[in-house]
């Protein structure tokens, strides 16, 4: 007959004393520590009562229907936990620590990046090369490796106790095998955490079950940091002993398997004492592994080093470091090398860097940016000198546009119905709570909206922005390209004090240049699309009399205008901007036709924002952005010159002798000769002035802006003396 075990039978009334029932009746606690006195003289109590109170103990806590559940029961269960766990454990190694991460190089391979026409112009990036195969390499070159970093490799299962009980009472070898040091280099961060030190023993337990020994070695050989920037084994002995690792010496070979420890701190091409000691401690290693004899150790010499360069191009410039986050996204992570070309003009680049380094500068910085209409960057210079300061001031600097902004403005208003010979007024402000004023000092009743552009006239721009609205110029500011931060109902914002960067700026004047816009500056050539993705794309343009209304304005504003110093014998566009206290000059236009226009921004500022004095952007910015359109666009740019017929009976002109190009003589005084001609730039109480010599005739460029200022300023002192 089946019996419920859980019930309690019936005590006998006879066997129980009053203490008994005493206890039957008050709260239940733990009977340890009763004896069986403690329920009375006649008899114990009954074996099953302790046995109930115990089971009660820990089955409380259990859902009634749990209770009554056997061993067997409870031994499936816990065995199904447990191959849960197992299951969740191994579905986190897979997506942590996918063994196809272990065959990629721990650090980004070098790139190359070349000029339009093929020539290198950067290298950055790990030197790796192929992995090796453990089954091609000679025994002397994975012995050491063995010896020095994990002698009972093929003995353990990822992790050594007697490895790590060896290094911490010996001082010899290494704590981590190397199947550990592979989970670090290749998961993990270097953090120095128990944290992190239990996933590394995780994931190396996770490789030794899935991976062979060899190929496990292997992978670690192929990723290894030797120093100088080397990665895997086939990179470092090419690098110190050229030669490849198959044909390695076991001098060479104990050597490299030294520099493991500290890669940097050992690498012999820097510190060869320390490498030589870490040397003797390899060799002591093998002969205790039984590699090699005490003699035959004795017998190998510190090996020589045979170094060849194969960097002969620079590690960085500031094209370069704009360039390379972008050639990253579109290479391969693989071993091998890579070269990709981008759209860099040598010739360009090259033209910019001797106009920046012929402009009398001072202790101010300067930044170009050249690009087609497309958005091709083709020149940049984001500094006097990369290797002085690599931040660069075309892309990363931002900084006021001042009155190149007024571009939009003005666009905001043809687009709303206004035209170039619509008047407004250049009265001086003298209400309200903001009163801007034009730098000139000049105004008048009225000009038109080419004059007041031309004469970048500010009470005229704070108007005419009025009269658009800020919802206008910041529409018409978003769809060219700008993305910066543009203020609501900032009437300053027509004088341009919302930041943005040069190349941003620039990328909205090309997308004028272009009528298509918004233009993305790219450093490598764009994929030509088909006609559905040509319908789709976006691209937004101007009317034919919108475009035609603002080139007019730039135009005029080069021509007869602000920008004077820039004007070019061909079709030019452009707009100067100089900013509160002359802290941001700037240039911004372009010239050209078809595939040969380019657009072309200049800034000169301080990178502490200090005011710069007596430099403006119709100055030497626009003289920069003249001087580097000449040289990209060749005679077609230059003023006609008369050409004199070669004179057979003259003297013989020397053809070997180096050219003059720039002569500094002291005083913010420059002597530049070039092909055409020999510029001595210098300034007359603070206003500058060049004199050209071209042809034997003279002829002067004054800024006059700097020099009305001057005479004002003067004319202002007198008054108050």
């Amino acid at each position: 007959m089946w019996r419920n075990p859980f019930k309690r039978p019936e005590p006998e009334q006879d066997r129980w004393t009053e203490r008994d029932l005493a206890l039957e009746s008050a709260p239940w606690t733990p009977l340890h520590g009763l004896d069986d006195d403690d329920f009375g003289p006649q008899a114990a109590p009954p074996r099953h009562y302790d046995r109930e109170r115990y089971r009660e103990g820990w089955r409380r806590f259990l859902p009634e229907r749990a209770r009554g559940r056997g061993k067997l029961w409870w031994a499936s269960r816990i065995f199904a936990a447990i191959i849960a766990v197992f299951i969740l454990l191994v579905a986190w190694l897979a997506i942590t620590a996918p063994l196809s991460k272990s065959l990629e190089p721990i650090a980004p391979p070098q790139i190359t990046l070349l000029a339009a026409d093929g020539t290198p112009i950067a290298r950055n990036g790990a030197m790796v090369d192929e992995p090796v195969q453990v089954s091609e390499l000679p025994e002397h070159v994975v012995q050491p490796f063995l010896a020095i970093e994990d002698r009972r490799f093929y003995d353990h299962w990822g992790i050594d106790p007697r490895g790590v009980g060896r290094a911490l009472f010996m001082g010899v070898g290494g704590g981590s095998t190397i199947t550990q040091q592979l989970a670090k280099f290749t998961f993990l961060t270097p953090e120095q955490t128990l944290t992190r030190k239990a996933r590394e023993a995780l994931i190396a337990l996770w490789l030794e079950s899935w991976l062979t020994k060899d190929e496990i070695l292997e992978r670690y050989l192929s990723n290894a940091y030797f120093g100088d920037n080397m990665y895997g084994l086939r990179a470092a002995s090419l690098h110190y002993f050229y030669r490849q690792p198959e044909n390695l010496r076991p001098e060479q070979a104990a050597m490299l398997a030294g520099l493991l420890q500290a890669p940097s701190r050992l690498a012999p091409t820097r510190n060869p004492d320390l490498a030589a000691q870490r040397y003797a401690l390899v060799k002591n290693a093998m002969v205790a592994a039984g590699y090699i004899t005490q003699g035959q150790a004795d017998a190998m010499r510190v090996p020589e080093l045979d170094v060849r360069t194969r960097n002969d191009v620079p590690t960085g410039t500031y094209f370069a470091d704009w360039a390379l986050p972008a050639a990253r996204e579109q290479s391969e992570m693989n071993y091998s090398r890579q070269t990709i070309t981008t759209t860099l003009d040598s010739n360009l680049q090259a033209a910019a860097n001797r106009v920046i380094q012929r402009a009398p500068l001072g202790g101010a910085q300067v930044a170009l940016v050249a690009m087609r209409p497309n958005g091709e960057v083709v020149a940049m210079v984001g500094g006097k000198d990369y290797s002085e300061s690599p931040f660069n001031r075309a892309t990363q600097a931002r900084r006021q546009p001042g009155s190149t902004f007024k571009l939009f403005v003005y666009l905001a208003a043809l687009r709303n119905g206004w035209n170039p010979d619509d008047r407004i007024s250049n009265a001086e402000f003298t209400e309200g709570s903001y009163q801007p004023s034009n730098s000139n000092g000049r105004y008048s009743e009225s000009l038109t909206l080419r004059e007041a552009f031309a004469q970048s006239s500010n009470v005229a721009a704070v108007r005419l922005f009025n009269e658009v609205g800020s919802e206008a110029v910041i529409e018409t500011a978003r769809e060219l390209g700008v993305s910066s931060p543009l203020p609501e109902g900032d009437p300053s914002m027509a004088l341009g004090t919302s930041t943005m960067s040069l190349l941003e700026l620039t990328a909205a004047y090309a997308g004028v240049a272009a009528n298509s816009f918004p233009v993305d500056p790219h450093a490598f050539a764009a994929e030509e699309g088909g006609w559905f993705d040509w319908i789709l794309d976006g691209q937004g343009n101007l009317g034919s009399s919108d475009h035609e209304a603002i080139e007019d304005m730039l135009r005029t504003a080069i021509n007869a205008g602000t920008g004077r110093a820039a004007t070019l014998s061909i079709a030019n566009y452009g707009k100067t901007g100089t900013t509160q206290d002359n802290r941001d000059a700037l240039f911004v236009g372009y010239a050209g036709e078809g595939e040969n226009r380019l657009v072309v921004g200049v800034w000169i500022g301080n990178d502490d924002n200090s005011p710069l004095g007596n430099v403006y952007g119709g100055g030497l910015p626009a003289r920069i952005w003249r001087d580097f359109m000449r040289a990209a666009l060749g005679a077609s740019a230059a003023p006609p010159r008369a050409t004199p017929s070669p004179d057979p009976s003259g003297p013989v002109q020397p053809q070997d002798v180096p050219e003059l190009q720039d002569i500094p003589l002291g005083d913010n005084r420059r002597l530049i000769i070039n092909d055409e001609e020999a510029v001595l730039s210098t300034d007359i109480e603070g206003v500058p002035l060049e004199v050209r010599v071209r042809d034997g005739a003279f002829s002067f460029e004054l800024d006059e802006e700097a020099a009305r200022r001057e005479v004002e300023r003067r004319v202002e002192e007198a008054g108050q003396q």
